[in-house]
């Protein structure tokens, strides 16, 4: 289904991954933000050759070893490049359907209000399946 602007109704708002004229918005933008900087290796914006998050650094680390070096990773892209939110946790651990697979957990909230805004959960796959 294609949005016409007159449809946008929050201020943040992006174009929806793998839904050609679909978007998102709102918690939804954050969350889809989240998952693309996690998803996106440093250097491959042009533009932003910082942006995004280095996880394959760590492909052929113990596993003992690797989860805290990508939770830190995680933790510092998040910080960097998503403003409108506050990391909660971060957590990570091997995928138990999938040989391979990191599971990471992000708990977060936004940053605007006078009140405490309701956390919010985003998982991520790494490597991402096509469904994210």
């Amino acid at each position: 289904m294609t949005v016409s602007i007159g449809e946008i109704t929050s201020v943040d708002w992006s174009m929806k991954l793998g839904a050609i004229g679909e978007i998102v918005e709102g918690l939804d933008d954050v969350a889809q933000c989240v998952r693309i900087i996690l998803t996106t290796p440093k250097g491959s914006d042009p533009l932003r050759p910082t942006f995004g998050a280095d996880l394959w650094q760590y492909i052929d680390y113990p596993i003992d070893a690797a989860i805290p070096a990508i939770v830190r990773e995680i933790t510092e892209a998040i910080t960097l490049w998503e403003p409108r939110i506050i990391l909660i946790t971060v957590n990570a651990a091997p995928d138990p359907t999938t040989i391979g697979r990191l599971m990471v957990t992000i708990v977060w909230r936004l940053k605007l209000g006078s009140a405490p805004a309701p956390s919010q959960t985003t998982v991520v796959t790494i490597p991402p399946t096509s469904a994210q």
